[in-house]
């Protein structure tokens, strides 16, 4: 499953990722106008006022002798697309993992287990408010649509020059960095210095000695 779905975003079968990608759009924006089952039912009575008069006139042609009894969407219906024992298991296995591993993450930020972490879901938090004023989720969800179906695309056609752009922007944050750097070592006071050693006496002249001496 997971590989079909990286097939459709990465557009592997255009026919089919385009017909899906077309379908999502549509269908999310028409939930802005409609409810959805209006729109499920409406989708489902387009499709069955294509579906129904080609299956008669396929059964016409089969009654006249002109058709073998060929049915026009047997395809559709070889196609196996119930799960085994084993897939069902996994995939319920993964659903109830990412719902335990929310539940834990949002109960840890919630009950601040960590003050950073928390700070920062308070601020994404905070922001969503502002986010849930201009608009709704049905729009993000829409976004986010055309954001999955685009990006991965894009980042293929223009590869080189995506990666291109991303070493610039990190060769300029690290400038930023290391000048953020430079200008902290300068403003910090620096230690105190150490008071230096008293210098030991010259040794006399040793003829001055037999001098003194005499």
């Amino acid at each position: 499953m997971a590989n079909k779905l990286v097939d459709l975003v990465y557009w592997r079968n255009v026919r089919r990722t385009a017909i899906v990608f077309t379908g999502l759009v549509i269908g999310l924006a028409s939930v802005f106008q409609l409810s959805a089952i209006t729109v499920l039912s409406h989708i489902c009575l387009g499709a069955m006022c294509v579906t129904f008069p080609l299956r008669l006139y396929y059964k016409l042609l089969e009654l006249l002798r002109w058709n073998p009894g060929v049915h026009p969407f047997q395809s559709y219906l070889d196609n196996d697309s119930t799960l085994t024992d084993k897939e069902t298991v996994m995939l319920v296995e993964e659903v109830v993992l990412l719902i335990a591993f929310a539940v834990t993450e949002i109960k840890r930020l919630i009950f601040i287990d960590s003050i950073i972490d928390s700070i920062k879901f308070v601020v994404l938090l905070y922001l969503l408010t502002y986010i849930g004023v201009l608009t709704n989720g049905l729009t993000l969800v829409i976004t986010a649509v055309i954001t999955i179906f685009s990006i991965p695309l894009l980042y293929k056609k223009q590869q080189v020059r995506i990666r291109r752009m991303v070493r610039a922007v990190r060769a300029f944050v690290k400038k930023i960095k290391n000048m953020c750097l430079s200008l902290y070592g300068s403003l910090r006071p620096s230690a105190a210095p150490e008071p230096a050693a008293k210098p030991a006496p010259a040794a006399a002249p040793a003829a001055k000695q037999k001098a003194k001496s005499k």
